[in-house]
């Protein structure tokens, strides 16, 4: 079973699509744009949508509707699209799997359509990827493609913000448009509207700018956990906020790899900022030095958070970290080693 990533479905959209895909995985947004896109490009014409674009919801779903939705020929179209939405495979019964399952294996009898089945985030358990598929993704990967809608880095979504804003008219430097996510969360779906109310508010104002004073004035600050909350509260030594935040971690299926590299990479950031600023070098020199620069607000987040971090202290932690790593990679503790590096530090 191949596991292929939102950008791939896009390419293969445009050249030589699948019989089906299954969206999955954490961004709702994306798979919700993914579904857009091939309506726009298999449905052109809404003249003929009500033949070629065919929607079913797990509301009123049965496979004898899906069945039925997928044998009638596309009408002047060399395609069909068919999407079936909201079904949440952790509640169904394995026999309701198994009849999903027999109408999806009569794809290949209907080559016209293009079938896509969207599972909002949390309603199928994917295992941990890309070693360790579940029994459910695995069984379903043998009739469809599935596509891993992955919850977007920082950096891309800097990226995608400033695209945003540029689709509302309204222009922002690269450090808000970096300071965004990390100030209203990272669900794409309040950014964007948390950009389409600072956008309409720069406008009713006459302004074709938007600036962090107008951020922090409009835009909602976000409470969810992260690299950086999660780090703090190992470093100073409160256990019970930091294995909640795990406990969070571990709820999302987040890879325990990927949880200690980026619990690496912000210790490596303190003692750069801790050793910088022993030296007396400027705040926004501090940023610049990193690659991609950090914002001058997060630098001074890290200054905060060192005033009780010796370097001792740091570098302790950085060996608990190479440490538990080398458990993670020689013989797979999942959130064990994660566990134990909280209370060891």
């Amino acid at each position: 079973m191949a596991i292929i990533k939102e950008a791939d479905f896009r390419k293969e959209l445009k050249s030589t699509p699948a019989r089906g895909y299954l969206f999955f995985g954490e961004e709702d947004y994306l798979k919700a744009f993914a579904v857009r896109q091939a309506r726009e490009l298999l449905c052109p014409d809404p003249t003929f949508a009500f033949f070629n674009d065919m929607r079913l919801d797990a509301v009123d779903f049965t496979p004898q509707k899906l069945q039925d939705a997928l044998m009638p020929s596309p009408m002047m179209a060399d395609r069909k699209l068919v999407t079936l939405t909201g079904l949440n495979f952790n509640t169904m019964r394995q026999g309701e799997v198994d009849e999903l399952c027999e109408v999806l294996a009569s794809l290949e009898e209907f080559d016209y359509n293009v079938l896509i089945v969207h599972v909002a985030a949390d309603c199928l358990d994917p295992g941990i990827l890309p070693k360790r598929p579940s029994a459910i993704l695995s069984k379903l990967g043998e009739y469809l493609t599935p596509v891993n809608f992955e919850r977007c880095t920082t950096a891309k979504l800097a990226a995608w913000v400033e695209k945003h804003f540029a689709h509302n008219g309204i222009e922002a430097p690269p450090h808000l448009c970096a300071l965004i996510p990390e100030y209203c969360g990272h669900s794409m779906f309040i950014l964007a509207n948390e950009i389409d109310k600072l956008s309409f508010y720069v406008a009713s104002h006459g302004r074709s700018s938007a600036t962090e004073e107008d951020m922090r004035l409009v835009c909602t600050p976000a409470t969810e956990y992260d690299a950086f909350a999660f780090t703090n509260a190992i470093m100073e030594g409160k256990n019970d906020a930091a294995l909640a935040i795990l406990a969070d971690y571990r709820f999302r299926r987040m890879d325990p790899i990927m949880i200690l590299g980026d619990v690496t990479r912000v210790i490596c950031e303190m003692i750069t900022v801790r050793a910088m600023t022993a030296e007396g070098t400027p705040t926004a020199e501090i940023a610049s030095a990193f690659k991609p620069p950090l914002h001058e607000y997060k630098v001074g987040l890290y200054q905060k958070s060192l005033r009780n971090a010796t370097e001792k202290k740091l570098r302790r932690a950085l060996d608990a970290c190479i440490e538990a790593d080398a458990s993670l990679k020689l013989s797979p503790q999942g959130y064990t080693a994660l566990e134990k590096l909280i209370c060891t530090l």
